[in-house]
């Protein structure tokens, strides 16, 4: 049983180790770049003219950033489930096993490492943002508690995605799988177009998705929230910041060990 200096030391080698990778294998850090530049440039001008039920006068890159924000850094965790696929599809695993390490390492290095492609992402959009003219209009605290509200939640869904590579064990299938949850959980949400636009049904759900409120808080700490658009009923979104939060530590406290004891399963076959 490993101590937790020893956990904690494992993992900050399995991290290294991980970044060096991506250090190796400049296609990761290339496309981890290139995706969001083009996202934001997409949906600004491509896009941008014909979304409706903005206010008036209401810029809709502040409106844009924060969903962008939100949708990238929740597909981008989606690299820890295949990343954890691909090495035991390689039988990386099973050499971590033959090592004197923490078990959890391993999935503590790998997660840690993909929140760092997170930060990454997330400061080639902010610069993409200001370009385009999305600006922060809130303080300086705010504005980094908006950043970290992302990042927390990006690191809950990366252990979700890490319990997904463990099961499925092949990279292609694991980026299939992941697509078809988070594809439509990013988009049935307050993304990029107002709630108000959706269909009933689809805006009952989108009000209680997670993706929706991790976009209103950090739109509410940007100080992005347009003026002129109805309060929302749901308490989920009275309460966004609270809301995200719950699921970041639900998702965390059910993953968290699920992955470590799926993964010692695996790792013993």
């Amino acid at each position: 049983m490993s101590t937790l200096a020893e956990t904690v030391s494992d993992s900050v080698v399995i991290t290294r180790r991980n970044l060096i990778k991506v250090k190796r294998v400049p296609d990761l850090i290339v496309f981890a770049t290139l995706s969001p530049i083009m996202f934001v440039v997409l949906f600004r001008y491509v896009f941008g003219g014909a979304i409706q039920g903005l206010p008036p006068g209401v810029s809709y890159a502040e409106f844009l950033l924060p969903g962008i924000f939100a949708q990238t850094v929740v597909f981008g965790s989606t690299v820890t489930g295949a990343s954890i696929a691909e090495d035991l599809q390689k039988g990386l695993i099973d050499r971590f096993r033959s090592l004197p390490m923490s078990r959890s390492a391993v999935l503590i290095g790998r997660t840690v490492a993909d929140l760092g492609l997170n930060v990454i992402s997330i400061v080639v959009m902010a610069l993409t943002g200001l370009v385009v003219g999305w600006r922060i209009n809130s303080s300086i605290a705010e504005a980094i508690g908006g950043f970290l509200l992302l990042l927390v939640f990006a690191f809950a869904i990366s252990w979700l995605m890490a319990m997904v590579g463990l099961l499925v064990r092949t990279p292609e299938v694991v980026n299939n799988a992941s697509f078809i949850v988070i594809f439509p959980l990013t988009f049935i949400a307050d993304t990029f177009v107002p709630l108000e636009t959706f269909p009933t049904v689809l805006r009952h759900f989108a009000e209680w998705n997670p993706v929706s409120t991790v976009v209103r808080a950090a739109r509410e700490l940007f100080g992005n929230m347009p003026a002129g658009l109805p309060e929302p009923d749901a308490w989920s979104l009275q309460n966004p910041v609270l809301y995200t939060l719950l699921w970041a530590v639900a998702i965390l406290a059910v993953f968290v060990p699920l992955s470590v004891r799926a993964y010692l399963r695996t790792s013993s076959r």
